[in-house]
């Protein structure tokens, strides 16, 4: 049995912070290591605690595009980092020193508009792939960000041996598109830092990310909105149908960890009929076409 240990760490944060929450993600990712885990996922966005640069963007008629914020949004700018700065590299140096991965959140610095990103770093301290949210929320502050344009995995080494990992942020786990495309690519587990409400709709729906993909998936929140979770991926096993959750947090600040038999899903994925063995992709030619139709345009919208 190769149990994979994911550390899920729902946090609260020091609000915009950096140097505070610097050193409240070093303290738990110490005590995280502590308990024998191999990988530990923050929260999306935490070296600025996902700060936005006005409480307005929580109204439902915020204006994404209101050149009212545009000193406000430079400001918010400022405060993204590079995968070379003390910020990104201070966790690189910790990962190798606690011999742990961690999934690192953080407003990265771009050409023209920052990204929300995750640095996926190892246990050697090197950076196996950063991924920027594909599926930015544009309706909202994220507007403010460039999106990503590609998923990404990679073999992940770990003390258990080498893991295949997709990351995937937030909104991104509200279609199905992409954990389809982490699972294409080989994903056995999607790690996906968030930042909103988890309430039963959005639970349900990331279980059928980690079912229809035959995944697991294990996904990190902020404390007081709570919720983080984790599901092994296997639907059935001798007994029948099966749950697969394997933890679920309260809203309550703390780590939260998710053992995933490998094993067992390496050997589930090679029989059971999901994921990739019948789909029919001649018939989904309509998936990437770019058009917006009734009832679902949006003056927001960005392709």
């Amino acid at each position: 049995m190769k149990m994979l240990k994911i550390a899920l760490l729902q946090l609260f944060a020091c609000g915009n912070d950096q140097t505070a929450n610097l050193a409240k993600g070093e303290k738990y990712c110490r005590q995280a290591a502590e308990q024998g885990v191999d990988i530990v996922v923050f929260p999306e966005m935490w070296n600025i605690g996902y700060t936005p640069y006005s409480e307005d963007v929580w109204r439902e008629d915020f204006d994404p595009l209101d050149s009212t914020y545009d000193s406000l949004r430079q400001e918010w700018y400022s405060q993204a980092v590079s995968a070379d700065s003390p910020f990104v590299q201070h966790f690189c140096k910790l990962a190798k020193e606690l011999d742990l991965a961690i999934v690192l959140t953080y407003l990265e610095k771009w050409d023209g508009l920052p990204r929300n990103s995750a640095s996926l770093i190892n246990r050697h301290g090197d950076i196996v792939y950063t991924y920027a949210k594909v599926h930015t929320c544009d309706f909202s502050l994220e507007a403010a960000c460039s999106p990503g344009d590609e998923f990404y995995v990679d073999s992940l080494d770990t003390a258990i041996g080498a893991v295949k990992i997709g990351t995937m942020i937030c909104y991104d786990r509200e279609f199905p598109e992409s954990a389809r495309a982490l699972m294409l690519k080989g994903a056995e587990v999607i790690l996906t830092p968030n930042a909103c409400d988890l309430e039963i709709n959005r639970l349900s729906q990331f279980r059928g990310r980690a079912f229809e993909n035959m995944v697991a998936v294990a996904m990190t929140n902020y404390a007081g909105m709570g919720h983080s979770i984790a599901y092994d991926g296997i639907a059935f096993d001798e007994n029948g149908s099966r749950d697969m959750k394997v933890v679920e947090a309260d809203e309550a600040e703390g780590i939260y960890i998710a053992k995933i038999d490998i094993d067992r899903l390496r050997e589930y994925r090679q029989s059971e009929v999901w994921g990739n063995a019948f789909r029919k992709p001649r018939s989904y030619s309509n998936l990437t076409e770019t058009t917006v139709n009734f009832p679902f345009q949006r003056h927001t919208s960005r392709r």
